[in-house]
């Protein structure tokens, strides 16, 4: 198994619409290449003031080709920027 996951950080000078319209349309890009979402929360409480992120998704496959399919995909980089023009986001990926 392979788990990705990613923390938000969202940048007050920027508009969050687009995020918005991202999360939307994200989460059937990721059904359909077979991930399947564990967590997808804004709920998060900090433990540490070091990290502190505002959401955090996160994601099972059932392989690295999986995942890697689903964000190569043109679906996904049809929305992709979405994401990364009006967030800050930081991902890893843990095997299992």
């Amino acid at each position: 198994m392979v788990y990705f996951i990613a923390t938000i950080y969202t940048d007050l000078k920027k508009d969050r619409t687009d995020y918005e319209v991202y999360i939307e349309k994200v989460k059937p890009i990721v059904e359909h290449f077979g991930g399947r979402y564990l967590a997808r929360t804004d709920k998060v409480t900090a433990l540490s003031k070091k990290w502190n992120p505002e959401r955090v998704v996160l994601i099972e496959w059932e392989s690295w080709e999986q995942m890697e399919r689903c964000f190569s995909s043109e679906e996904y980089r049809a929305i992709c920027s979405k994401r990364e023009n009006s967030v800050d986001s930081r991902a890893i990926v843990i095997e299992d």
